[in-house]
């Protein structure tokens, strides 16, 4: 297993959001502190036959000031090249390399910058709209860049063009895993010594008809809290029955701190843990022991060089179904057996949804922003919270100051796929 260096640690020194809670990670903040929510009953399409009325939905700058506009973040003539989950992608890459400082001019630096950016379906709308097309008007009435507006990897492709970003160029498909795993990779690159930085992290943006019909066929989806969205995303609460599907987009900027500090750039936060694992359990479920998300944590742990004592924070992948935080819980409580109250646990899902592959990257953001403000987000709508998971300090409605040195945040997927980060102070 590769260690990360004590010193000369790989450091985040750029982070970019798009979620329902806004455009921007400043905003992001401020409203998941304020314990706003992002679920809202949408009108994307007719929902008057699905079960499930609500998603969490980016807000458009022309109902929210810190809303999204594709024309803020793209040129006109690339935008119709890209589906919205390509737009989101690039938006928050944008961001995060702005504030990273990163905008290489030499080709020594373009051809040492890797791009990774992970998606559970890509793009989902403009394959079904394609379908639909094809039906009522015929194969000829197809758009040339319908291929290239839907492909997984064309998040990354965008970014990559775009910046000038030379290095290896990669998309992780890993349902929920994805942007978790993205991040591992690009750290995993670095530490190779085959980039010298990696743009990584998610994008996703099936709000769209099939995606929650299928979804809710599985009934796997909320579909009690039509009348009350802000209350349907209840992670640790004994009412949760389903997740809320999500949409948004988030990067971080990786690089050795030698290397951010060579150019002048502020780091972060370190990246100081990754460990990922298969169950090869259940297509869909994972075991009730969460066997495979322990092997990913004490993984991430070892390259952390980190005990379970040492571990302040966990931002848990909790999506607010109860045989996926039963078995998370479990996961976590094997783990981490002689934690109790003195180790807060919650999912920020309950205030965004569950952004499938952009989930593990929007939660690896608030990980980094608990830690460097030493605040736990609140766990919102946890009324009465499960037995196995109040052992833990859940943080129920309410923000709490915390010493935060090391936060662990889980990505899990369809598939059986693990994935687990760990970020730690400077």
């Amino acid at each position: 297993m590769m260690l990360n260096s004590k010193n000369d640690p790989i450091v985040v020194t750029g982070m970019g959001a798009v979620s329902p809670l806004g455009v921007g990670v400043d905003v992001n903040w401020r409203r998941l502190l304020a314990g706003k929510s992002g679920i809202v009953r949408h009108d994307r399409f007719d929902t008057s036959e699905f079960g499930a009325k609500i998603a969490g939905i980016v807000p458009a700058k022309s109902d929210d000031e810190f809303g999204f506009a594709a024309e803020d973040h793209i040129s006109p003539k690339d935008i119709k090249k890209m589906d919205l989950f390509i737009q989101y992608g690039v938006a928050a890459a944008n961001e995060a390399l702005a504030q990273a400082g990163w905008a290489p001019e030499t080709d020594e630096d373009k051809v040492r910058s890797a791009t990774i950016i992970g998606t559970g379906v890509g793009g989902f709308p403009a394959m079904t709209a394609a379908t639909r097309t094809i039906d009522a008007r015929g194969p000829r009435r197809l758009s040339p860049f319908v291929v290239p507006s839907f492909l997984a990897n064309l998040a990354a492709g965008h970014i990559s063009i775009l910046h000038q970003l030379k290095g290896p160029v990669g998309a992780p498909v890993t349902a929920c895993a994805a942007s978790a795993q993205a991040i591992g990779d690009g750290m995993r690159i670095i530490l190779s010594g085959e980039a010298d930085v990696a743009i990584c992290g998610g994008a996703e943006a099936c709000v769209d008809p099939v995606s929650i019909g299928g979804f809710g066929a599985a009934r796997a989806l909320a579909i009690d809290f039509n009348d009350t969205p802000a209350a349907a995303s209840r992670p640790f609460d004994k009412n949760h029955a389903g997740f809320v599907l999500s949409e948004g987009a988030a990067v971080l900027v990786l690089e050795r701190l030698s290397h951010a500090q060579k150019r002048g750039a502020t780091p972060l936060a370190i990246i100081s843990g990754y460990g990922t694992s298969g169950d090869a359990f259940h297509l869909t479920a994972s075991a009730p022991d969460g066997e495979g998300g322990q092997r990913a944590m004490k993984q991430a742990l070892r390259m952390a060089q980190l005990e379970p004592k040492d571990i302040s924070y966990i931002n848990a992948h909790s999506t607010s179904t109860p045989v996926g935080d039963s078995a998370e819980i479990a996961g976590i409580s094997a783990v981490f057996e002689s934690r109790g109250k003195d180790l807060p646990v919650t999912s920020t899902k309950s205030s965004v949804g569950h952004l499938l592959g952009a989930a593990g990257a929007i939660e690896a953001i608030y990980s980094i922003l608990a830690m460097r403000n030493k605040i736990v987000p609140a766990g919102l709508n946890i009324e009465d919270p499960t037995p196995e998971a109040d052992k833990y300090e859940l943080a129920p409605n309410a923000s709490k100051e915390w010493d935060i040195k090391h936060v662990l945040s889980n990505g899990f997927g369809f598939g059986g796929v693990n994935a687990s980060l760990i970020f730690s102070e400077i």
